[in-house]
């Protein structure tokens, strides 16, 4: 058996091990860290462009670089499910990378130079993306490569564990959509409800003022979410939608 069938075989097995779901999900992107050799991972399911939440990660940093996906709206994990097809940045610090401005500059003040994005589909449908994460810049090696393709592959595995049901047989009721919101990120939608009575607002604009106070003050969105809920932050005091702490 060759380099790259093993990280494969290596791959099912860690999973295997884990059993279903979210444990499933996070084992897979910690298998990917050791076994491939990346420094974080995280898998992120997408609907309608937005990305609505993390059901894997490798730990701290890559939960924390899906998240900035999430509060910037934009992000490897976007682009490679709108396009169906992966993202590969070996060096996010190259002169010729100008894709992300917001993100890149986030990810790089975190230390992260190269990032790579894997789309996940059910059904042939990409839902979302596997992300891998790497102090050091550099492309894949061919073996990496085939390897992330595969943990794409499996990560779908996850997913349909969550959802509990048969992808294939979806219609157009949006159901699957529906289940998924029970696994967005509450404390977001929460605090958005909350702006939308504090201003007067509706919810994209409620949502905007979130993401924009998260990005002028350096926090993420669920930061920033968590401190309105626990009334640390109001946005009353401040109709250009800066808030008050």
């Amino acid at each position: 058996m060759g380099f790259g069938e093993q990280l494969r075989a290596n791959l099912g097995s860690a999973m295997a091990a884990a059993g279903t779901g979210l444990l499933a999900a996070n084992e897979l992107c910690g298998a990917c860290v050791e076994l491939l050799g990346v420094d974080g991972a995280a898998i992120s399911f997408v609907h309608g462009g937005v990305s609505h939440g993390t059901y894997g990660s490798s730990g701290e940093l890559g939960r924390h670089l899906d998240e900035l996906q999430f509060t910037l709206g934009q992000g490897p994990c976007l682009d490679a499910v709108a396009h169906d097809r992966p993202v590969l940045v070996p060096d996010l610090a190259a002169v010729t990378e100008q894709r992300w401005p917001a993100f890149a500059g986030a990810v790089l003040d975190a230390g992260v130079r190269a990032v790579f994005a894997f789309p996940v589909s059910i059904a042939a449908v990409p839902v979302g993306a596997i992300d891998l994460f790497c102090y050091q810049p550099g492309p894949l090696r061919t073996d990496q490569l085939d390897a992330s393709l595969h943990a794409a592959e499996l990560a779908a595995l996850p997913l349909l564990d969550l959802m509990g049901m048969d992808w294939t047989r979806t219609d157009d009721s949006g159901e699957p959509w529906t289940q998924l919101a029970s696994l967005e990120r509450v404390e977001v939608y929460q605090a958005t409800g909350m702006i939308m009575a504090q201003l007067g607002v509706g919810p994209a604009e409620a949502l905007v003022r979130l993401r924009g106070h998260a990005f002028a003050h350096d926090q993420t969105a669920s930061e920033v979410a968590w401190a309105i809920v626990r009334r640390a932050l109001s946005f009353e005091a401040d109709q250009d939608g800066e808030g008050s702490s």
